[in-house]
């Protein structure tokens, strides 16, 4: 890379570590190039990003941003995924990292808090934003039915009466 590349990559990486729900960070050796392409489609298909960086310019991408406590975990050689979804990158990463022990989850970070591996683990144990938007949608309906069905219970029982009473008159 020329020096004015370098500079476009880390003004460009910088933006990525600023504006992304999460960051995770892990060790890939020993991937072949399919499994490290298998990842990248994964992660892409979920809506997240997945990027191989120099260490020295990732470090200096993250400096003045809200995941700069995640610099150390840069050593040897790492990638990058990421999202905007919190959710997103942690979880494929995961799910990738327990078919194959190549990829070593090292950390990563939401925000200004820094994960270590179990942080991640445990950010990828909770359900998706569309997950979640889904279970709240439920949680609202629900009660509406459960509203009309108490609305449309005395009319039933109404109708049942009087069904009642027409069938005793027919009967006599």
């Amino acid at each position: 890379m020329e020096k004015a590349e370098k500079r476009e990559f880390v003004t460009w990486l910088n933006g990525v570590f600023k504006d992304s729900g999460s960051v995770v960070v892990a060790h890939y050796t020993g991937l072949t190039v399919a499994q490290l392409s298998d990842l990248r489609s994964k992660m892409r298909d979920a809506g997240g990003t997945v990027k191989v960086a120099k260490n020295r310019l990732a470090k200096i991408a993250l400096q003045g941003t809200e995941s700069e406590g995640i610099s150390d975990l840069f050593v040897g050689q790492t990638l990058v995924a990421y999202s905007n979804d919190p959710i997103t990158a942690p979880k494929i990463a995961i799910e990738f990292a327990k078919g194959n022990e190549k990829l070593v989850i090292l950390g990563g970070s939401m925000g200004a808090t820094t994960l270590d591996a179990d942080g991640v683990k445990a950010l990828a144990a909770l359900p998706s934003l569309d997950e979640l938007r889904a279970k709240l949608v439920g949680m609202i309906q629900t009660p509406a039915s459960r509203i009309a069905q108490v609305v449309n219970a005395p009319a039933a029982q109404l109708a049942r009466v009087f069904g009642a009473y027409a069938r005793k008159d027919e009967a006599a």
